[in-house]
């Protein structure tokens, strides 16, 4: 029978956490080519490790500390065959950018931190191309930012001045369009 914890809340549950999770990243550095998998449960638990002892000080920042663990790990995962596991770069910025939006939600309000939540997926998928060499990962890029743009504007006074720009520029597109199709055929 394995004995555990009364409650995973406390420094017991940290130590026990801890624990398994030395257990894999044993498992990963015993065999680091062939093992790469195991640096995530380690990441993981060595996560909410340190999750259980930050939130007994510092409570409004365990969200963040739990995400942003996670995320790491993948980014480990991603630092250990670039060319291969590329793909590890998307959940450890999406996860990081989480991270980061339950930090700004206490500071600024969960509504306003669209912009930044879709400026982190931005800057995620920009990673994606710039380290990946993955180009269609620029067009997300491009879309997200455009989002984080827009959210951050719409809680300026003026965005109603941006929407209005962008309206009128999407119709003098249209109308230039017409009108120059129109004379080719």
């Amino acid at each position: 029978m394995i004995l555990l914890p009364a409650s995973l809340e406390n420094f017991g549950g940290a130590i026990f956490l801890g624990g398994i999770a030395l257990s894999f990243w044993y498992v990963y550095v015993s065999s680091r080519n062939e093992r790469w998998w195991a640096l995530i449960p380690a990441g993981v638990l060595t996560t909410l490790a340190l999750m259980v002892i930050v939130s007994e000080r510092f409570e409004e920042y365990s969200g963040a500390v739990f995400l942003g663990g996670i995320g790491l790990a993948f980014f480990l995962v991603y630092f250990t065959n670039m060319a291969e596991r590329w793909w590890a770069l998307i959940p450890a910025g999406v996860l990081s950018t989480l991270a980061g939006v339950t930090i700004a939600a206490e500071r600024f309000g969960e509504f306003q931190t669209a912009g930044f939540f879709f400026f982190g997926l931005a800057f995620t998928f920009l990673l994606v191309a710039l380290f990946a060499k993955m180009n269609w990962a620029y067009w997300p890029a491009l879309i997200l930012g455009i989002m984080g743009f827009l959210g951050i504007a719409s809680l300026l006074d003026f965005a109603n001045y941006i929407w209005a720009i962008a309206l009128i520029a999407a119709g003098g597109f249209v109308l230039v369009r017409y009108f120059t199709s129109s004379k080719q055929g």
